[in-house]
């Protein structure tokens, strides 16, 4: 039952922030309930969709980063080595 609460969640704020449902970590969805009970509980907080969305909440890291390609090694000055030796 939690978990598909939890996936609701996740799923309004990704509509709200206009990214795929798969951008968004529900782990860190989860973790971040925490910290929204404590700025609930003091007053600083009263919308679980805003306070996700919110810019100064991004260090929750509620999105997915994109990985990086994987760079290729480049070994073009070490070939050239390799065919003009420099000592014969």
């Amino acid at each position: 039952m939690f978990y598909t609460v939890l996936i609701d969640l996740a799923d309004v704020i990704a509509d709200e922030l206009f990214l795929p449902f798969e951008r968004i970590s529900l782990k860190m969805v989860f973790r971040g309930l925490y910290h929204f009970n404590h700025a609930y509980s003091k007053g600083k907080a009263t919308d679980r969709v805003w306070f996700f969305t919110a810019p100064e909440n991004k260090c929750l890291d509620i999105v997915k980063t994109i990985p990086k390609k994987p760079q290729q090694l480049d070994l073009s000055p070490f070939l050239l080595l390799l065919t003009n030796p420099a000592f014969p």
